[in-house]
């Protein structure tokens, strides 16, 4: 009797080594399927894929609008990696999830097959409500400040930076006849408010003092500085 005819359920010392025999014979005659790979080179001809279906140049605003979006997650997970402030991540990790669905409503079209993802105005009105709280913060500036005063927060202004560049590529896809919701433009541009207090609060907390405006330069808050 070959070792591919044992009866497995018996209970003997040589199953297991059966089992392996017959898996060792299955790898020798069955082709190996090839593992899936983030490399598939269908984009080497500068075409790529959008949400749902279709195809379209990486070339066209609506790619470099959510792909700015892609780049902003990307930068804002850099700033959480080196803040310290348990608070502050937590908040920041939630908007991170949130950035892949507004991600996914730029790149989806109307005609796809499957529906485009919804950015409702609860998701704005939340980060109109951390905007408030986080103005409420001790301390916290409410004027121009210095980025790179603090490990914590320079890498939050970097990503305020990035948000506002993002926003434009989507308002610069809107110009050029592009469809979003409109509450992309508004979670967009409430973001960089959003990530522009993450810095202060941790600088506030840190006790740093990123003023760009000191006693020799006095006026209203935002005014003419320097």
């Amino acid at each position: 009797m070959s070792d591919t005819s044992h009866d497995t359920s018996a209970t003997t010392d040589v199953a297991p080594q059966a089992d392996d025999d017959t898996a060792s014979a299955a790898a020798r005659t069955t082709p190996a399927r090839r593992r899936a790979s983030v490399s598939t080179r269908k984009g080497d001809g500068g075409i790529t894929r959008l949400g749902g279906g279709g195809q379209i140049s990486k070339a066209d605003t609506r790619v470099e609008a959510y792909g700015a979006i892609d780049e902003l997650n990307t930068v804002i997970g850099l700033a959480r990696s080196r803040c310290d402030d348990a608070e502050v991540n937590t908040e920041i990790r939630f908007i991170q999830r949130e950035l892949f669905l507004v991600g996914s409503a730029v790149s989806t079209r109307p005609e796809a097959n499957k529906p485009i993802p919804d950015v409702t105005k609860a998701m704005v009105h939340r980060l109109d409500a951390l905007v408030e709280r986080w103005e409420a913060e001790p301390g916290i500036l409410r004027d121009w400040s210095i980025p790179g005063e603090y490990a914590g927060s320079a890498t939050f202004d970097v990503a305020r930076a990035i948000c506002r560049r993002t926003e434009r590529a989507n308002v610069r896809y809107v110009t050029n006849g592009g469809v979003v919701q409109p509450t992309v433009l508004e979670y967009l541009n409430r973001l960089s408010d959003v990530l522009w207090l993450a810095a202060r609060v941790i600088e506030a907390r840190a006790g740093i003092d990123a003023r760009l405006r000191d006693e020799a330069h006095p006026g209203p808050p935002w005014s003419r500085a320097w």
